[in-house]
């Protein structure tokens, strides 16, 4: 029981020891994060729009 209260007390002095950031700073972070999702959303869709095209095309040869 001893060990599980020294690992708690030593993580929340970790957590204290956190910077953490500011709510501009986690705007910022969070805007961009969901900018860079949505182009690779996008990105990913139009790659699996044209292979789809391809497959289909090949397809049709047979």
């Amino acid at each position: 029981m001893n060990a599980i209260m020294t690992y708690i007390n030593e993580s929340l002095a970790e957590l204290h020891q956190v910077r953490w950031p500011t709510r501009q700073q986690a705007i910022r972070l969070s805007a961009i994060t969901l900018g860079f999702v949505f182009a690779t959303a996008i990105a990913f869709g139009v790659l699996d729009f044209g292979l789809s095209q391809v497959v289909k095309l090949l397809l049709s040869l047979t």
